[in-house]
């Protein structure tokens, strides 16, 4: 940080890079796994950068395979990697009372993007805070289901660990301890458990900004900035909508037919919310039609809130998208939505990030299925959930080769630290002072 040469996206990305490292050299040491053996060293990469990226795709069960200091350090790094590595550094420097300088303050607006660097300090205060008491009252709520099934320190450890996972929208159980990568089957229709990692996931995807519009204006929606209403009123189609799908078309075929009505109504709400970009998972998914797999793919590239724990292209950018599309069907000059027009700056951003996100995501899944033979459906499955951070599988990560989980390991890496930060940090802007090209007029569709 006291390079001044380092850009905050240069910063973002070596913390990032830092944390993984430090991740991948603990989880390989004997005293991370149960058999007390080293694990080597691709398996703990995938493992820290799944975990740092908060995604939840995985090469080992994570309650067989590693021993309780591997799952504390695994917890570890999803709770760095959730809040960000950047506001942990500032929380540390905060305790120890140092001072928080200009070039750390604006570090810290570009990585939970803050509209400000006025207020940056108070406002990771009240991140702080705010995610010691929501993932403590999920663990409490979570209590009641995992105490009396297991003993009390293990139902503890399980409650706290499920809700810092599922705040942070990692994905990671610990019930493999009743079938492998069975994540949360065993609970499809319990209500304690579906209710409270929804809205744990919900809660972190909507943002650091969206809380404290929250805190400040409680419900007068109207007063809240715009990024706010954008991934509110979104987030509402967004679970709805699919809902509804899932309800009426998915669960309504014969292979379900064990399920109860209500198994039926938490199912469909957790495939509407957990996409987005959680990595739990409540049925089996390998028994989905193609075009459920397609919309489960669509929701995972969509994924969370800017500035928030979870992962995605996020809500704000494609609703740019279509906000941009509809200015041009009603023939308008600029894009507007609740009585605010949208800069270009935000439009030529969300038009890179789309691209980006949608070029890795594509450009992943043909490499991998050309290399092991897989249908491209399913790979594609596999690179969204990767980009985005969702963690979701059809159950193939763990049988990929070394070339193909490299593959993925930079997807996670470039999903989470975000596609502007990387050209940011990477791409040197040319200043062509009032320098311009001659304008020609240019026919597209």
């Amino acid at each position: 940080m006291k390079n001044k040469h380092l850009s905050s996206a240069q910063v973002i990305l070596i913390s990032f890079a830092g944390l993984i490292l430090v991740g991948t050299i603990l989880l390989m040491l004997p005293i991370s796994s149960q058999k007390g053996q080293i694990t080597p060293f691709i398996d703990a990469l995938f493992t820290a950068t799944s975990a740092s990226c908060v995604t939840g795709l995985v090469v080992y069960d994570t309650a067989t395979y590693w021993s309780s200091f591997g799952q504390f350090v695994i917890l570890l790094l999803i709770q760095i990697g959730g809040l960000g590595v950047v506001t942990m550094a500032v929380a540390v420097a905060m305790a120890a009372g140092r001072r928080i300088g200009l070039s750390m303050r604006q570090t810290m607006q570009d990585a939970i993007s803050a509209t400000q660097v006025g207020g940056i300090v108070r406002m990771t205060g009240f991140i702080l805070k705010s995610c010691f008491i929501i993932e403590t009252a999920g663990a409490i709520a979570l209590s009641f289901v995992f105490v009396p099934q297991y003993d009390l320190p293990k139902g503890l450890w399980y409650s706290l660990f499920h809700s810092v996972s599922a705040f942070c929208n990692a994905g990671f159980d610990l019930m493999g301890i009743n079938s492998q990568f069975s994540s949360l089957t065993a609970f499809t229709g319990n209500g304690i458990v579906n209710f409270t990692a929804m809205a744990l996931i919900l809660t972190g995807g909507l943002g650091f900004a969206t809380w404290a519009d929250f805190a400040t204006y409680r419900f007068k929606f109207h007063r809240y900035r715009l990024q706010s209403k954008i991934a509110l009123s979104a987030s509402v189609i967004l679970i709805v909508l699919p809902f509804f799908y899932f309800f009426c078309l998915e669960f309504s075929r014969g292979v379900w037919t064990d399920m109860t009505i209500t198994d039926r109504i938490w199912a469909s709400l957790f495939r509407a919310v957990t996409p987005r970009t959680a990595g739990f998972n409540t049925v089996d998914m390998t028994l989905f039609t193609e075009a459920t797999i397609m919309i489960t793919i669509l929701l995972m590239l969509v994924g969370g809130n800017s500035g928030s724990t979870a992962g995605g292209m996020k809500i704000s950018t494609v609703a740019v998208a279509f906000m941009t599309a509809a200015s041009v069907f009603r023939r308008q000059s600029e894009p507007s939505v609740f009585g605010r027009r949208i800069g270009e700056d935000t439009i030529k951003n969300a038009a890179t990030i789309l691209i980006m996100y949608i070029s890795l995501f594509i450009g992943g899944a043909i490499t991998i299925s050309i290399v092991e033979g897989l249908p491209l459906l399913t790979c594609m499955f596999e690179t969204a959930s990767a980009v985005a951070t969702v963690g979701l599988t059809l159950g193939i990560t763990p049988q990929l080769s070394a070339f193909s989980h490299l593959i993925l390991i930079a997807l996670m890496y470039l999903g989470r630290v975000g596609g502007l930060t990387i050209i940011f940090a990477t791409v040197k802007g040319i200043d062509n002072g009032n320098a311009k090209y001659p304008m020609e007029k240019l026919t597209v569709g």
